[in-house]
């Protein structure tokens, strides 16, 4: 496998220039399992992040993770190396750290197509559906949804429905992973030297539909919990797997919970309905509260708007607001610890002087 399988283009040769005159390799981290694993032209290495990338970083999102391209030294015959960059990333899913942390995670790098997957078991949410499209639209792929276990369902064709009237410019495909149902209808997204990344919930079939696509036992596969269709994890790193019609293909742990991070651009998209009604209110910075002449409110009290996905859009709202304004904060403490620092230079610096 050469390194422009892994979707090496000459626009990455350009941006790699400065760093190979340091003596870099150009990479992809196609693993993390702890260390990173970047495939490199000299075979497969395990890396870690330079000491000077970890410090300067400003949040874990800057760091390397599974897609991203690479500029890496390795030792003449040694099997471990050190990153000393991250080439620019044409795309990046992200979400907010799990836990209390205010920082972004990189779940997936330099990816084209972005298959959400979606169980039609007892754990399928419209709403759900809505955080994950508006989390890949900000991530600059293209996301293509697929309606997973379409054989559990007694009416697959009025999920389809229901789907495709939030979907708004990304295709939506039924299909059953585990028999191999509709699986043909998303061959065209695998072209050669494309990279696509599988994210839901956890069981929703991520792993199968994985299995299936490779055409062997790649991922280990586990039935779901009786009774509320939950899923556990099966898969519990990130990595690119290689299909045969030569896409890239990066499969995920599944999440419990998605909180979106930084996605203005992408809840505008996933919500373009209520975008298209807010230009009707009669305030400019109508929140769609309480407010006279709210087009988004009366359309959904005279029913052409869902009062579930209205909700679920103020529920957005508040999240990316409360998220802005710790982010505001956090910035505001280290912008004061940096003030603090140079100063306590500037005063040992003049102690010694004087």
């Amino acid at each position: 496998m050469t390194i422009e399988d892994l979707g090496w283009t000459p626009t990455h040769a350009a941006k790699f220039a400065e760093y190979e005159a340091k003596g870099c390799l150009p990479g992809r981290v196609i693993a993390q399992r702890g260390m990173l694993v970047v495939a490199t032209e000299r075979g497969d290495v395990l890396a870690t992040s330079s000491g000077r990338m970890r410090h300067d970083a400003e949040s874990a999102g800057e760091l390397p993770t599974v897609g991203d391209w690479v500029a890496i030294q390795v030792p003449p015959g040694g099997k471990q190396g050190r990153i000393q960059a991250v080439l620019p990333r044409k795309s990046a899913f992200s979400r907010k750290a799990a836990g209390r942390r205010t920082e972004d995670q990189v779940v997936a790098a330099n990816v084209d197509v972005i298959f959400l997957l979606c169980g039609l078991d007892n754990d399928f949410n419209l709403r759900r559906v809505e955080r994950y499209l508006a989390a890949a639209w900000e991530s600059g792929a293209q996301p293509v949804l697929l309606l997973n276990k379409a054989d559990l369902c007694d009416e697959p064709e009025a999920r389809l429905a229901e789907v495709e009237a939030i979907a708004f410019g990304a295709p939506v495909h039924l299909l059953s992973a585990k028999k191999g149902d509709g699986v043909e209808a998303i061959s065209p997204y695998l072209a050669r030297g494309v990279t696509v990344a599988l994210l839901g919930s956890s069981g929703v079939g991520k792993s199968t539909l994985i299995n299936r696509l490779l055409g062997h036992q790649a991922q280990a596969t586990l039935e779901v919990r009786a009774g509320d269709d939950r899923g556990r994890h099966t898969t519990t790193h990130r990595e690119i797997f290689f299909a045969p019609s030569g896409a890239l293909v990066i499969d995920t742990p599944g999440m419990r919970e998605i909180q979106l991070w930084d996605a203005e651009e992408g809840t505008g998209t996933a919500f373009s309905d209520i975008e298209e009604l807010a230009r009707s209110c009669a305030f400019g910075d109508c929140a769609h509260e309480s407010e006279p002449g709210c087009a988004v409110r009366e359309a959904a009290e005279r029913g052409e708007l869902s009062v579930e996905r209205l909700e679920g859009w103020r529920k957005l709202q508040k999240e990316a607001a409360s998220l802005r304004t710790r982010s505001d904060a956090l910035a505001r403490r280290k912008d004061k610890g940096k003030i603090k620092a140079v100063e306590k230079s500037l005063r040992e610096l003049y102690k010694r002087k004087y």
